[in-house]
């Protein structure tokens, strides 16, 4: 095709169908009404060349980027690959024959090495044009990715065929329009037309397939009735989706049509559009929801009481089931999600519902008592704030939770494929509801709790900064949880997955003894958790130690060495990795080598028994089935945004993401300067040329040590600003000096804008379960094996996910903002009034 006419190249698309039709100067010069006269010459002539017959052979081996293949068509062997062979076989469908269009078209596909190297030629020379601003340019690009709506997708009930036909359509007014059909259904069909359509969403439309006269007998008279569903404009191209009219039918269209459909749709293609886009919301699924770090709970309504019914846990979130197990082993989460505390959330607006709840634990005579209070009820009295905080915030058991709270519905659980039932038996089973068993265990369930972790050692150490009087420490009786109280009857139910490589902590509430620097002296105190292979162990001890916490410490375990007579568990060597200011919370490390070969043994034996354990309570359902339903409507209610990640040479960058329900302010964040249906995520590598850039050393320590990597993020945004570099500052929190200058920071935020705070975790991900996908990537295969290809290619290109969890107001709590601020900085523009709690006292 000339230069001249490449801008013609829409018109003369529509024209191919029909320019062996008696019919064809009069859709021309409709079609082409606005083009010049001798334009419009030029476009029939080219036309005209286009359906000429052709003798060429095809042999595209060496041409293009593509595994190529023999390919008969009458008796002409061709060699071409899977991409040009259905490029061949749609222009055949348009030309009816082997044309100069048919040839053209397969020496013109996308993997076509010659405008590969063309494209990077004009690319080269553009960027000697404006080499810096087109390499920024292409960089930055490549942080804006496509959103995934987690399990939402259409279904359809019969198959959609590729099908391009010419058609005319009229209305009731008696207008008419010339167009091309898109696909076909026995319940739709898809138009697409070069011009403005005058036609109306809800119009009942007849369509005659003028392309079909000749070949077939059609009734050239009376059209078939379509309803106008929607009109979906691309490219200048207006697309019309048309639904079968009901109320006209035609049983001799349908049996024609559908015995079309079944004998050509191998010939024309089926359209699997909503099975690709199931395949990728099903894939991003697989690997988001076993690595989030939020525990859902679901929850009854049963006369107007809010009732937990079920958790489900997976690698990273159990360590929140754990947390709130007493010696027992009972579930205490009804502790944290009490009643008033549900209610209030259920009181606020549905996206403002959420609340910040601070908890520690004690541990007496080998029993735990459980301590919590929400910012809500820590600000009905002053002293009572200070109190909790500043002593809460001194033990190892200290933890801070982000809770939600969002509405949902029993029938989320059911996620049929996105393949009709009439493709075989296997699809029909897969496709049927959730038996009625399963349905009435569901059938009460109204609200999803969303519980996440968002503690920090910045923030902790913030918090103990807050000074109280000792003597009003009685007071925090208030907020301890009564042991008589019955536990929470919530089932545990477990994430099924392939394959488990990420690893958490492990909760061990324990007496321990501890002597450091050689010395004779015992200092007593109780464990906290440990660490995969028991390298890491959190300690409090119950007296600030005076010395110095440098080199090396022998721990012992009393309570553990009564039970155990295999192991020496009194003499175990740990160095000191961390401690806070007062010297009772300590971070341990196993010693190197042969010292700490006692300790490693022990632990990883004892954590061994502890996964045999679980791995036979995950295999039980008490219903079949429960565990994917609950799946599968958590997934539909993400409250959190969260990226996938591939790895391309030695760097991660995102590739899919997803947008929760709730956390507007990263939402906007995000969204503000990406094209609808993405998002930016360029600030969250800001730091991209810097040394040690979060993201990329983050996900390298996650997959050294097995554990999930957790980080602040500071965001200073003014929407105002054009360019995103000048309107998202970002700075993670561990870069700055001081709790001084991160007060600076937020109030310099809130005064040009909008501060955000944003809890950033990263997690590599595991292996994806294949049972899941592979009845729909069979589905692909069967019509086109390289998109098929291109899909599984994909699916095993992901290697890391990141969750960002928005914690502005609970860092702002913590650096002693007002109430009046937190509220004012839920907009964009704000004016602060700092209220300095930190130093009443």
């Amino acid at each position: 095709m000339s230069q001249d006419l490449k801008q013609y190249a829409d018109i003369i698309e529509q024209l191919k169908p029909m320019v062996n039709e008696p019919e064809f100067n009069q859709v021309l010069l409709q079609i082409a009404s606005d083009v010049p006269k001798e334009k419009r010459f030029l476009i029939k002539m080219e036309v005209k060349r286009l359906a000429k017959p052709c003798m060429r052979t095809i042999d595209l081996r060496g041409h293009v980027d593509g595994k190529c293949r023999k390919y008969v068509h009458e008796g002409r062997s061709h060699y071409m690959d899977d991409i040009a062979v259905d490029k061949f076989e749609e222009q055949l469908r348009v030309f009816g024959r082997y044309t100069y269009g048919v040839y053209e078209a397969v020496q013109n596909t996308e993997n076509n090495f010659r405008l590969l190297r063309e494209k990077e030629l004009a690319q080269e020379i553009a960027n000697k044009d404006n080499p810096s601003a087109q390499k920024r340019s292409a960089v930055l690009e490549q942080f804006k990715v496509p959103t995934v709506n987690l399990l939402d997708y259409s279904q359809r009930n019969t198959e959609r065929m590729n099908f391009a036909v010419a058609v005319e359509i009229v209305n009731s007014a008696n207008q008419s329009m010339r167009g091309l059909s898109v696909d076909i259904s026995l319940e739709g069909l898809q138009i697409k037309l070069s011009k403005d359509a005058f036609f109306k969403t809800g119009e009942k439309l007849f369509i005659y397939f003028r392309g079909l006269e000749n070949e077939f007998a059609m009734d050239k008279k009376n059209g078939i009735a379509y309803t106008l569903v929607k009109i979906i404009t691309k490219n200048d191209i207006n697309y019309l989706a048309l639904q079968r009219d009901q109320d006209v039918p035609n049983p001799a269209f349908d049996k024609f049509l559908e015995s079309f459909i079944h004998g050509n749709k191998r010939r024309y293609k089926v359209n699997m559009n909503n099975t690709l886009e199931a395949i990728t919301s099903k894939t991003c699924e697989q690997f988001f929801s076993p690595r989030s770090p939020t525990l859902p709970v679901f929850i009854d309504a049963v006369n107007n009481a809010l009732i937990p019914r079920f958790a489900m846990a997976n690698e990273v979130n159990r360590e929140i089931v754990q947390y709130w197990q007493d010696e027992e082993d009972n579930c205490r989460l009804n502790f944290l999600l009490t009643q008033e505390r549900l209610l209030r959330l259920l009181d606020k607006s549905e996206e403002m519902r959420e609340m910040f709840v601070f908890s520690f634990t004690h541990l007496h005579g080998d029993k735990v008592y459980f301590y919590s209070a929400s910012f809500e009820e820590l600000m009905q009295k002053d002293m009572l704030f200070r109190v909790f905080l500043g002593f809460g915030s001194r033990k190892a058991s200290w933890r801070v939770y982000k809770v939600t709270l969002t509405d949902m519905n029993p029938e989320q659980a059911h996620i049929p494929l996105s393949i009709p039932d009439s493709v075989g038996n296997k699809v029909k089973k897969l496709n049927s509801p959730p038996s009625a068993r399963l349905m009435s265990k569901l059938k009460n369930l109204q609200f999803l709790a969303h519980i996440t972790d968002v503690t920090s050692v910045t923030a902790q150490e913030t918090y103990s900064e807050f000074k109280f009087n000792r003597g009003d420490l009685t007071h925090l009786r208030h907020f301890g949880h009564p042991r008589n109280r019955a536990p929470s009857d919530i089932q545990i139910v477990r994430f099924k997955y392939e394959e488990q490589r990420i690893e958490s902590r492990y909760q061990l509430r324990t007496q321990v003894e501890a002597r450091f620097n050689n010395e004779d002296t015992v200092h007593k105190g109780v464990s906290e958790d440990i660490s995969v292979h028991g390298l890491g162990l959190r300690i409090e001890l119950s007296k600030e130690y005076k010395g110095n916490l440098e080199g090396k410490v022998e721990v012992a375990f009393p309570r553990l060495q009564e039970i155990s007579n295999s192991f020496d568990v009194m003499h175990l060597q740990y160095e000191i990795i961390y401690h806070n200011v007062d010297k009772n919370i300590l971070h341990l490390k196993t010693m190197p080598g042969d010292e700490g070969k006692s300790a490693r043994t022990f632990f990883e034996e004892l954590i061994r028994k502890n996964k045999a354990k679980l791995k036979v309570e995950s295999d039980e359902e008490t219903v079949p089935g429960i565990g994917q339903a609950l799946r599968c409507i958590n997934a539909r209610n993400a409250t959190s945004l969260s990226f996938l990640m591939s790895k391309e040479g030695v760097r991660y960058t995102p590739q899919a993401c997803i947008i929760g329900k709730q956390d507007e302010r990263i939402t906007n964040l995000t969204t503000q300067y990406a094209e609808r249906g993405k998002v930016n995520l360029e600030f969250l590598f800001r730091d991209r040329k810097q040394d040690s850039p979060f993201v990329q050393s983050g996900i390298k320590a996650v997959k050294l040590e097995n554990m999930p990597l957790r980080q602040e993020l500071f965001v200073s945004f003014d929407a105002s600003q054009k360019d995103p570099r000048m309107a998202i500052i970002p700075r993670y929190s561990d870069k700055f000096e001081s709790n001084e200058q991160r007060r600076a920071f937020i109030r310099d935020a809130m005064t040009r804008g909008q501060f955000i705070a944003i809890h950033v975790m990263l997690t590599t991900t595991g292996k994806p379960d294949m049972s899941l996908l592979q009845t729909e990537i069979n589905y692909v295969t069967m019509y086109a094996v390289h998109r098929a290809r291109e899909l599984e290619k994909k699916l095993w290109s992901f290697a890391a996910c990141s969750h960002l969890v928005d914690v502005t107001d609970e860092v702002l709590i913590r650096h002693g903002f007002s109430r009046e601020d937190i509220t004012a900085n839920k907009t964009l523009k704000s004016v602060t009034s700092e209220q300095i709690v930190l130093n009443n006292a």
